[in-house]
């Protein structure tokens, strides 16, 4: 194992055999399967894609989410809006798993980000 070696994201140990390169960072396994799972937020034809099957499918609100899906939006529904780390620490998700929840969210039209002075909320769509 090659002494100092650490994950760029999470700054665990890790042996040679364990390292992989993506963006120019050295990360761990884990790091580096989430890197490749994120799903864009801001993605106008995932959006316009998303909003073609939902009316093809008779799908409104919440129809079609999953029950976490669901949870999330009903949570920011009833508190008006949340910050990321608020949802995060409230459904135990990592970083990268809220953005693909909330860019699923977003994509159905259902929630959006709006900024507040330095903060940004999640707010209802």
């Amino acid at each position: 194992m090659s002494e100092g070696m650490r994950c760029q994201n999470c700054g665990r140990e890790i042996s040679g055999d364990e390292v992989f390169a993506t963006e120019g960072k050295t990360l761990c396994e884990d790091c580096y399967i989430d890197a490749g799972h994120r799903i864009r937020v801001c993605d106008p034809w995932a959006e316009r894609s998303k909003k073609i099957f939902r009316d093809s499918h008779g799908l409104q609100g919440t129809d079609g989410l999953t029950d976490l899906q669901k949870q999330i939006y009903e949570f920011i529904r009833e508190r008006g809006r949340a910050t990321r780390a608020e949802l995060a620490e409230r459904f135990n998700l990592s970083p990268t798993e809220l953005e693909n929840e909330f860019a699923i969210l977003r994509h159905c039209q259902l929630l959006k980000g709006r900024k507040e002075g330095d903060t940004v909320y999640i707010v209802p769509w």
